[in-house]
């Protein structure tokens, strides 16, 4: 429960300052106060929708997959995650109160934006959120709750291990379990 708690505050408050950064820097969208509860609809979309839809176009175009050339097949990729992006972004706008004005920068723009956004949030993330997790023990502590990790913590890892067993320590994935859900999404 803690890691989850952690990963959505985290996605969530960096996708508010995306949300109040499309708003400022495109004129067609109008964000403003909806960047609270937008930022709670695109972290939601992004943890569990948005997984979800790129498994399900990614089978779709397995399927049809050895008629592609090796660059038609890295085209179609990236047109499956923009589309991904273009479905989240419609999600944020019809179900919050951010308008928005004009196709191209208002429905065409914005979801590049949130590609552009997914990119740096993948490159950080670990790091983002292993400081939302410590920010979350300490105000745990204070409030006389101890923190609850799931088991095995990093400490128990001797000074010679390597990191992919630390990673599996971490999450009980293997790089090879792990490499496989990154491809799904």
């Amino acid at each position: 429960m803690r890691k989850w708690i952690v990963r959505f505050v985290s996605l969530y408050l960096f996708n508010l300052v995306v949300l109040w950064l499309i708003g400022l820097l495109l004129a067609s969208v109008s964000v403003g106060w909806a960047a609270f509860w937008g930022s709670i609809v695109l972290t939601a979309a992004t943890l569990w929708i948005k997984p979800l839809i790129t498994k399900w176009f990614q089978g779709m175009a397995a399927r049809s997959a050895n008629q592609r050339t090796k660059v038609g097949e890295k085209l179609t990729q990236y047109v499956l995650v923009l589309i991904v992006a273009v479905i989240v972004w419609v999600l944020v706008v019809l179900l919050t109160s951010v308008h928005v004005q004009g196709w191209f920068s208002g429905w065409v723009v914005p979801p590049i934006a949130l590609l552009i956004a997914w990119a740096i949030y993948d490159a950080i993330d670990d790091r983002v959120e292993k400081h939302a997790a410590r920010v979350y023990d300490s105000a745990s502590a204070k409030l006389g709750r101890a923190p609850k990790s799931g088991g095995t913590t990093d400490a128990s890892v001797t000074p010679g291990a390597d990191a992919s067993a630390r990673r599996e320590l971490k999450d009980g994935l293997t790089d090879e379990q792990r490499r496989m859900l990154d491809e799904l999404g």
